[in-house]
C-alpha cells in the first residue's frame, strides 16, 4: 500500500545553532538517553537549540513494543547506578531550569523502575536547588505504592499518556490498558500533583472518541492535555489513518479548553514535552 505523503504543515526544522551542538555534546559525553532521539521526535531541532532536552532514564529498551513508538524493544541491562548523579550534573551543566524526564517501561523490574526514578528526581533537585520538573512517566501497572514513590520525590508535573482513544488502545498500545491509565492520572490529580496527559491523532479515532477521551481526563482530574499527530516512525509501525488539519487541531484545542482543562497544546507537531516550560502553575 502507498504511504500517505506528508502534507506541508508538517515540514521538520532542521537541527542548527550552538546550542543544539552543546546538548548533543554533553548528552553523548554523559552516557545519557533522551525521547527526542530515541522517539524521532519532530522538535528536536527546535528544543535542543533553546537548550532543552526531554531525558530518557532506565536505558533505551523498553520491555513493551507499542505499535506507534519508535523505541526500541527487547531485554534491557540492569539500571545504570550512577544514571541519577550523571543526569543531574548534566542539568547543572546545561544551566537547566525547567526538566523533563521519561523512561522505558521496564516490566522486567519488581518495581518497574519507580526506585530509581524516585532516585534520579531527588538527585536533580538536590544537585539543581530551584530547578522545575516534569516526569512523564509508565503506568506502573496502577500500583498505588509504586506511584507514590514518584508523588513523594517532588517533581512539579507528574505526566502519564493515554496515548489514543478508548476503542484503539488494544490496537497501539502494548499490555497498557485505558481504564488503568486514566486511574493513574486520577491517583496523581488527588495527590496534589499537577496532572497531564496526551494523545495523537491520525490513528483513525473519530471526533466523538476525542472528546469523549476529553472528557473521562478532565473527570479523573487532568489539567494539561496534548494532542499532535502520529507520524509512522518505520513501515513496520501502524500507518498513518489521517493527517490531521491544523484547523481541526484548533477546533479541539478550543473544545478542551471549555470542558475544564487548564491548559491545551494542540497541533500536528506538538508532542507531550513540547513548551514544557510553560506548563507549571
Amino acid at each position: 500500500m502507498e504511504q500517505k505523503r506528508k502534507p506541508d504543515w508538517l515540514k521538520i526544522k532542521l537541527p542548527l545553532g550552538a546550542n543544539y551542538r552543546n546538548v548533543k555534546l554533553i548528552v553523548a559525553d554523559h552516557g545519557l538517553h533522551t525521547i527526542c532521539a530515541s522517539g524521532q521526535c519532530p522538535n528536536m531541532g527546535e528544543c535542543w537549540g533553546a537548550g532543552t532536552a526531554t531525558f530518557m532514564i532506565l536505558g533505551e529498551i523498553c520491555t513493551r513494543s507499542c505499535k506507534f513508538c519508535a523505541t526500541r524493544t527487547g531485554k534491557p541491562l540492569p539500571p545504570d547506578g550512577n544514571e541519577p548523579l550523571k543526569l543531574a550534573e548534566s542539568v547543572k551543566l546545561m544551566g537547566l531550569k525547567h526538566v523533563v524526564i521519561t523512561s522505558v517501561d521496564r516490566d522486567d523490574l519488581e518495581d518497574g523502575g519507580a526506585n530509581h526514578w524516585a532516585l534520579t528526581i531527588k538527585e536533580v533537585k538536590k544537585i539543581n536547588p530551584g530547578v522545575t520538573m516534569e516526569v512523564l512517566i509508565p503506568d506502573f501497572d496502577n500500583r498505588s505504592e509504586l506511584i507514590h514513590l514518584i508523588v513523594e520525590a517532588g517533581p512539579e508535573i507528574i505526566s502519564h499518556n493515554l496515548e489514543t482513544v478508548e476503542r484503539l488502545t488494544p490496537l497501539v498500545r502494548s499490555r497498557a490498558r485505558y481504564p488503568r491509565s486514566i486511574d493513574v492520572i486520577r491517583k496523581v490529580s488527588v495527590s496534589h500533583c499537577v496532572s497531564k496527559s496526551g494523545i495523537m491523532l491520525g490513528l483513525g479515532e473519530t471526533h466523538d472518541e476525542i472528546l469523549k477521551t476529553m472528557d473521562h481526563l478532565v473527570e479523573a482530574g487532568c489539567e494539561i492535555f496534548t494532542m499532535g499527530q502520529y507520524l509512522q516512525p518505520t513501515k513496520s509501525h501502524l500507518e498513518v489513518s489521517e493527517y490531521v488539519h491544523p484547523d481541526e487541531f484548533d477546533r479541539l484545542k478550543t473544545e478542551g479548553l471549555n470542558r475544564g482543562f487548564r491548559i491545551v497544546e494542540s497541533a500536528p507537531l506538538v508532542r507531550s514535552s513540547y513548551h514544557a516550560e510553560k506548563h507549571l502553575r
